[in-house]
């Protein structure tokens, strides 16, 4: 009979090890192969890459395998402009739409917790009410808009704003509009959840002391966010950087951003080698300030202890 605690430890140890070996999984592995096709060279062929291992050559098609893969393609990335003007123009669209979303995602975090509590549900079901309607649906509805003859060109006319239609597609501002309406809920929700926790007695000791509102949150209530601030960033810019339906449907050819880079040379050039190598610099691009930052994180906590 299987002793009670082992029993416990076999299932913690289980229920820990589901996370990981998702993580492996649906992660590790496809970057893995992404990370091998990009070390390899274009082919017409199928799959249009060499080389391709085979289990039936054996040692000797082992060694041929590993000699065929090259950083040429890594090579060819920082050669080519284009490639660099998309990573830069992600970086920038990604950044700013990001600065947008917590200009307007605090003051709608912030706005919620100080309303009672019993309607608060019900405001952050507003807040990802959105979801609930397919993605795409969305940003058609949002090209609907921003046509020349749309509603919010009738709407300016109407009111007098303007006196010719303005261009809104296929301009860096729609693309803007699309990001922060889409990505506004990955903001507010993280602050919210920071802010909710709030501790009260320290605004109302400030308060006390005869600190001002505005100072009170200044000094206060915007530090004690910050882990809100961080989060809401993350998954914000994170995703953005990589964004494609959006800049694609709504964007201009000026607006070429990374996923749109990836998405020719993966289907239009069929160039996958040079597609999976600009994917893997993006995966670093990114992934490699979070892990610096985490590093820094705990040597601060280890410090602080």
């Amino acid at each position: 009979m299987i002793d009670p605690q082992r029993q416990r430890s076999l299932m913690a140890k289980f229920a820990i090890g589901i996370p990981y070996g998702w993580l492996v999984a649906f992660f590790l592995l496809p970057f893995l192969i992404v990370l091998k096709i990009s070390l390899s060279q274009s082919a017409i062929a199928q799959p249009p890459y060499t080389p391709v291992f085979e289990l039936a050559a054996g040692w000797h098609g082992l060694r041929d395998f590993f000699a065929g893969l090259s950083l040429e393609n890594y090579a060819f990335l920082g050669t080519d402009p284009l490639y660099v003007l998309s990573y830069m123009k992600s970086l920038e669209i990604a950044a700013f739409s990001t600065l947008l979303l917590l200009v307007i995602g605090y003051p709608i975090a912030y706005a919620i917790t100080r309303t009672p509590r019993r309607i608060q549900a019900f405001l952050v079901l507003t807040v990802v009410l959105p979801f609930w309607t397919s993605f795409l649906i969305r940003i058609y509805a949002w090209m609907n808009i921003l046509q020349h003859d749309g509603p919010l060109n009738r709407l300016l006319l109407a009111l007098g704003l303007v006196r010719e239609p303005p261009v809104w597609l296929a301009t860096d501002t729609a693309v803007y509009i699309g990001l922060v309406y889409s990505y506004l809920p990955f903001m507010v929700l993280p602050l919210y959840a920071t802010l909710e926790k709030l501790d009260e007695s320290l605004l109302e000791a400030a308060a006390d002391l005869g600190c001002p509102r505005w100072k009170t949150f200044w000094l206060v209530t915007l530090p004690l966010s910050a882990p809100g601030v961080l989060a809401g960033a993350l998954l914000c810019f994170i995703p953005i950087v990589g964004e494609f339906v959006i800049p694609d449907l709504l964007g201009g050819s000026r607006t070429s951003m990374i996923g749109q880079t990836v998405w020719t040379e993966f289907f239009a050039n069929k160039d996958w080698p040079t597609a999976a190598a600009v994917a893997v610099v993006l995966v670093c691009l990114l992934v490699t300030p979070i892990v610096v930052f985490q590093y820094q994180s705990i040597r601060g906590a280890e410090r602080g202890s």
